[in-house]
């Protein structure tokens, strides 16, 4: 009886730190959480507005109608289901590009690249 209360208490310690030791760091890894391999959060449509209008993207492109450059629902629309969209639209839009929209080119943005991975996120999400 008494090693069961003895194994009992080591396995309740053991439960208490790991517990600890998890929600110290829960908040960075939370996303991870489901799989090895998740997905980082897209932002809220808000957030999502905000940060393109913050980077001036909607002085030429809109949510739904082609300004200068596309809708972004039609560049998700484009994009949909190809592995590769999200580094190549992240590479379009720090280095610039011409020709995937007609003959308007898009200068390189100057953009955090983390904005600019955020952005490409909320973008790509569109339907």
């Amino acid at each position: 009886m008494r090693n069961i209360q003895w194994m009992s208490s080591i396995l309740m310690a053991g439960v208490v730190y790991a517990g600890g030791a998890w929600a110290a760091d829960a908040a960075p890894t939370a996303a991870k959480a489901a799989t090895p391999e998740a997905k980082e959060a897209v932002l809220s449509d808000a957030d999502g507005r905000a940060l393109l209008k913050k980077n001036n993207c909607l002085a030429c492109h809109s949510m739904d109608k082609k300004v200068l450059g596309p809708a972004f629902k039609d560049v998700a629309a484009k994009y949909r289901g190809q592995a590769d969209a999200e580094a190549k639209l992240i590479t379009k839009v720090s280095k610039g590009g011409q020709g995937a929209w007609g003959t308007m080119a898009m200068p390189p943005q100057s953009a955090k690249q983390d904005d600019i991975k955020s952005m490409v996120k909320f973008v790509l999400s569109q339907k």
